[in-house]
């Protein structure tokens, strides 16, 4: 039984471990499923691609193509190697969650863990 996972896409991240540690960047993609993040400009791995048409180019001067080579990318990175950012006290934190209600609705909200800051982290 798998818990959800509490850090988002936008989330600024800190990397625990790895050839990143230490590093900061924001989230791109959350994959839940799998468990894993993919963090802007952090764990990039090379990938050889082939030249392609681009979709959607304007129709102007015939099909643009997308230039081939070796491509560099960001990888997943496992969720439990990556720590969030607390926008208030830009340390990073563990993250708890209350629940809270807002116009009649019931809203979960994460909140920063550290004793000196306890900031709510979703506004």
């Amino acid at each position: 039984m798998s818990q959800t996972m509490k850090i988002r896409k936008g989330d600024v991240v800190h990397v625990l471990t790895g050839k990143d540690r230490g590093k900061q960047g924001r989230v791109i993609d959350a994959r839940p499923k799998d468990d894993k993040v993919v963090v802007e400009n952090l764990n990039l791995v090379k990938r050889h691609q082939r030249p392609r048409p681009i979709q959607n180019s304007s129709r102007m001067g015939g099909p643009q193509m997308d230039p081939g080579g070796i491509v560099e990318k960001p990888a997943p990175l496992p969720v439990a190697n990556v720590m969030l950012v607390c926008p208030t006290c830009n340390r990073p934190t563990r993250i708890g969650t209350h629940v809270k209600e807002v116009k009649g609705q019931t809203v979960r909200v994460r909140y920063c863990k550290r004793a000196d800051c306890g900031q709510e982290i979703d506004r």
